[in-house]
């Protein structure tokens, strides 16, 4: 939004007012998206008007309501047009204003509303037209009179010479607003950068594989290569993207975002790309992508395993080339951008299935970062606690808390399939449960935090008969529920139960439990 309030400030924007009321006997006023008047105040009786036409009608409550009407009804025609500035005739019917755009990247933010001038002789028929309707307003005849003497009439070479002054007030107020606009980017950027946000230090853990994680984003800060996040929903890729990001050479320049899942094929082309005005039903106006955004900087693209293949295709091509086409477009357009990528999902499998294209994964994959689940790092779970603690308490104006060793416990023990996401959602919603207490009772956790020590435990585990056969059964229960709750993660499986992801497989088919022959049973059965 633009900041209405500093622009009596800027020196430009003061001079241009003046030289526009001293030669054309106009005022200026700002008129922002919603229609409202920003430098006009009506309990001000200090303020003088350039235009003798405001200096009498403005201090009237009818006269005021009169302008302002016609301000309002201009600015709804304004965002309508797609013209630099518009002209009209004002509320009287003889006298002009001046209305001119403020647009940024195409998005429409108010106007300069410049009143008033005259553009024609005007008529007998006009004059009493005008001095009845002031007459209604409460203005005396013979002060109209000296007032529309006192106005500009301009011949079309002043005219052009108006129009553009007031066209350069609008321009000023953009170069303001997107000069402020970089500066605050750049205030945020270096903030970031001098504190502890997306420095290393800001990925809580003390563990050995956050340690070794550590280790490796030193050795590659200096490095300009693209990088593989892998890592299971809630373990923090982003932020690592962002430390990666903001300790590079790149870290002056933009860090863009895009998770792919969240766009559909066509969207994605347009947001990744760009696209033409008129390519496609709604593309109004031309429309720069997230790569050419993020030119001389780095962009993040999250959940890389939910790309189309047309979309790796498209992918493929800007990293080998440097270049890219919008949508819609024929002009290749030249990027320079750092590539990060993350994904929950196992690429190699995806590569085997058909579903990800090999040369895309060696493409992004030339270093390859992988992000402990929390439930490999467990030393570093009272850290995370006490950090998330001390952060919900002092936001919300608390004391500080701290858990029940009963209640500290169960969020030990708990596997947090949802990493450190599921235990900052859970921090926060215990400190707001537990209300005036200091001490946090395992009461107040999650139902699936307290039952999980019970509901772990395996049901109906035979005790007769062979064992050769009791222990199959517990292995097949086991794998099953296991490709269950990993969503068929054969990799993340064979991790956790400890056995090599070929001997997952095998025990797969051993046991029928492929995910495409269960479903084909189904639909046989159905």
């Amino acid at each position: 939004m633009i900041n209405w309030e500093e622009l009596k400030h800027i020196h430009v924007i003061r001079k241009l007012e003046e030289i526009l009321g001293q030669w054309f006997h106009t005022d200026i006023f700002y008129v922002d998206d919603r229609g409202q008047v920003r430098n006009y105040d009506p309990t001000d009786r200090q303020r003088e008007f350039r235009n003798p036409l405001c200096a009498h009608l403005l201090p009237k409550d009818k006269g005021r309501e009169l302008i302002m009407k016609a301000v309002t009804e201009a600015n709804e025609l304004a965002y309508k047009s797609d013209q630099a500035h518009l002209t009209m005739s004002g509320p009287l019917g003889i006298e002009q204003f001046v209305i001119s755009r403020i647009t940024i990247d195409q998005d429409y933010l108010g106007s300069v509303f410049a009143y008033s001038y005259i553009d024609n002789p005007i008529t007998p028929e006009d004059r009493e037209k005008a001095r009845a309707a002031i007459e209604l307003l409460g203005m005396d005849g013979e002060i109209f009179e000296q007032a529309l003497s006192r106005l500009k009439a301009l011949n079309p070479a002043e005219k052009k010479y108006f129009y553009e002054l007031v066209d350069l007030v609008a321009q000023e107020i953009v170069a303001f607003h997107t000069e402020i606009s970089k500066r605050e980017e750049r205030i945020s950027a270096l903030n970031n950068q001098l504190g502890s946000r997306y420095s290393y230090g800001s990925m809580i853990g003390k563990s050995k594989p956050m340690q070794d994680l550590y280790s490796m984003l030193d050795k590659i800060k200096n490095s300009e290569a693209t990088v593989l996040v892998q890592g299971e929903n809630g373990t923090g890729k982003e932020l690592i993207a962002r430390a990666i990001h903001y300790n590079s050479p790149r870290q002056n320049s933009q860090f863009v975002t895009v998770n792919c899942s969240a766009f559909n094929e066509n969207l994605l082309d347009s947001e990744l790309f760009g696209h033409v005005k008129g390519s496609f039903t709604g593309a109004i106006k031309d429309k720069k992508g997230l790569f050419e955004s993020a030119d001389k900087g780095t962009l993040f693209l999250d959940e890389i395993g939910d790309m189309s293949p047309t979309m790796q295709v498209k992918l493929l091509r800007v990293l080998q080339e440097g270049t890219l086409t919008p949508v819609g477009g024929t002009e290749q357009r030249k990027v320079d951008v750092r590539l990060i990528a993350a994904t929950n999902k196992d690429l190699k499998e995806m590569i085997e299935l058909g579903t990800f294209r090999e040369d895309l994964y060696y493409r992004i994959n030339v270093i390859n970062l992988v992000v402990p689940p929390l439930r490999d790092r467990k030393e570093d779970i009272p850290i995370l606690v006490d950090h998330f603690l001390n952060r919900d308490c002092k936001e919300k104006n608390l004391p500080v808390k701290n858990f029940a060793k009963r209640a500290m416990e169960k969020i030990f023990d708990y596997p947090w399939p949802g990493n450190i996401r599921e235990l900052e959602n859970e921090v926060e919603r215990v400190v707001v449960l537990s209300g005036d207490e200091l001490r946090i009772s395992i009461d107040v956790l999650s139902q699936r935090i307290r039952d999980f020590g019970e509901q772990s435990k395996v049901q109906g585990v035979r005790v007769a008969g062979k064992l050769k056969d009791a222990l199959e059964e517990l292995e097949r229960t086991m794998i099953r529920e296991g490709l269950r709750r990993t969503n068929w993660n054969k990799s993340r499986l064979a991790k956790e139960l400890g056995i090599s992801r070929a001997g997952l497989i095998m025990k797969v088919e051993k046991y029928g439990l492929d995910k495409r022959k269960i479903a084909r049973a189904a639909g046989e059965a159905a």
